[in-house]
């Protein structure tokens, strides 16, 4: 999961403020990142959006 986990240190605003956009239902509470502990984040997000852990991951890294 690094790529993924460097993606989202490196560019968690950019990615944050594009998850909104393309997921209404997601709020800031949902977004709320914490450096290593991407997979929680991730998990947080799969429940909210009903993706897969690693189709969320593909999706970010496609940004």
């Amino acid at each position: 999961m690094s790529a993924t986990a460097d993606k989202i240190k490196g560019n968690w605003n950019t990615i944050k403020g594009k998850i909104k956009q393309k997921y209404g239902q997601v709020t800031d509470d949902d977004l709320a990142y914490t450096e290593g502990k991407e997979d929680e984040l991730l998990g947080r997000l799969q429940k909210k959006i009903g993706k897969s852990k690693s189709e969320i991951k593909d999706w970010i890294d496609s940004l």
